[in-house]
C-alpha cells in the first residue's frame, strides 16, 4: 500500500518565534519527534512533518512549494514576497494571525534631527535590514532614499555616521532610545502568522490542512478569552453586557427559588481587569468567577 503524502510546515529554527511556534502546535495536539540528524521531523499525532529553518527563508519555501505551511513573522513575508520584486512560485496566502511576536517596522531618526513628515527625509541615507520594504516606501512617497543595507545592529548606524536614519523592527523601542533615536513613522505592524502555499494540494492533504488551521484558530482565540460566571438581578443584565468587553450574548439561567435573580454565563474575548469586576459588583453582580479557556471552536 502506497504511503499517503504528509503536510510539511516550516518554522523558525532559532529566535524569538521558535519556542512559541512549537508551543502553539503542541497546544493544537501536534508534537514532533525532534532529532538533530534529520531534516524533517515527523509528528506522531498528525500527518505533518516539521522543517526548522531560518525565518527569512520560510516565505520563499512556502512560495516555492518546499513547505505547504509556515509560521513566520509577517515582516518576513512583507520583505520576501509582498514588497519584493516579482518572483516565480506558487504564491502564498496568510491564513491567520497567531497572536504572538507582535512588533512594528519603523523609521527612527536621531533625537537632535528635526522631523516634519516623511518629506523631511527626502534623499536621506537610511540603514535597514528590510531593503525591499524601505524601497517600496521610498518609491510610493517619492523620497529618493539611499538604502544602506545592514544584516544587524541597524540602530548604531547614525552614531557611526553611515546613515541619517534607520528602518528597523522594534517591539518596545528600548534599543532605539538607548542609541539616541526616536520613532517617527511606522511602515506596518506585524505578528506571527500562519502561511499556506497557493499550490493546489491533494484532497486529503487539503482536509488535513483545514483541520490544523481550525485547531490553531481555536488555540489562538482562547489565548485571551475568559469564561465569566456570576449571579445578578435580571434587571442588571443589560448594564452587565455593556461592562464586559467583547462579551457575546450570554447564557441566562433563572436561579432556583428567586425569580428576580439569574445566573449569567458568557465568553469574553478581551482582558478582564480588577476594575471590571468592581464595576460588575456595583451593577449588582455577585459570586463572580473568571476562568481561563483552553480552546475555542466557533
Amino acid at each position: 500500500m502506497e504511503q499517503r503524502e504528509r503536510l510539511r510546515i516550516g518554522i523558525q529554527k532559532n529566535g524569538r518565534l521558535a519556542d512559541r511556534s512549537l508551543a502553539l502546535l503542541s497546544k493544537a495536539g501536534v508534537n514532533f519527534d525532534l532529532r538533530k540528524d534529520r531534516l524533517l521531523h515527523a509528528s506522531p499525532d498528525f500527518p505533518i512533518d516539521l522543517m526548522l529553518v531560518r525565518d527569512d527563508d520560510i516565505p520563499a519555501y512556502v512560495n516555492d512549494g518546499v513547505c505547504d505551511l509556515g509560521i513566520v513573522g509577517e515582516n518576513a513575508v512583507q520583505e520576501a514576497i509582498w514588497a519584493a520584486p516579482v518572483r516565480h512560485g506558487h504564491g502564498v496566502t496568510k491564513l491567520q494571525g497567531l497572536g504572538f511576536g507582535a512588533c512594528r517596522l519603523v523609521i527612527a531618526v536621531p533625537e537632535r534631527l528635526p522631523f516634519d513628515g516623511l518629506a523631511s527625509l527626502r534623499g536621506a541615507r537610511v540603514a535597514t535590514s528590510y531593503p525591499n520594504c524601505l524601497n517600496r516606501l521610498s518609491t510610493e512617497e517619492g523620497l529618493e532614499l539611499e538604502c544602506i543595507q545592514l544584516a544587524g545592529s541597524v540602530e548604531i548606524a547614525p552614531g557611526l555616521g553611515i546613515a541619517d536614519a534607520v528602518c528597523d523592527l522594534v517591539s518596545t523601542g528600548g534599543t532605539l532610545r538607548s542609541n539616541g533615536l526616536r520613532e517617527v513613522f511606522t511602515l506596518f505592524e506585524t505578528e506571527a502568522v500562519l502561511l499556506r502555499t497557493e499550490r493546489t494540494l491533494p484532497a486529503e492533504m487539503e482536509r488535513d490542512l483545514a483541520r490544523l488551521a481550525l485547531r490553531l484558530k481555536g488555540v489562538t482565540r482562547a489565548a485571551n478569552a475568559k469564561y465569566v460566571m456570576m449571579n445578578a438581578p435580571r434587571s442588571a443584565l443589560e448594564r452587565i453586557q455593556q461592562v464586559i468587553p467583547g462579551m457575546e450574548s450570554p447564557t441566562v439561567i433563572p436561579l432556583s427559588g428567586d425569580g428576580d435573580r439569574v445566573a449569567i454565563h458568557a465568553v469574553a474575548y478581551e482582558e478582564i481587569f480588577w476594575e471590571t469586576l468592581e464595576t460588575l459588583q456595583a451593577c449588582g453582580a455577585s459570586s463572580i468567577l473568571v476562568l481561563p479557556i483552553e480552546k475555542v471552536i466557533a
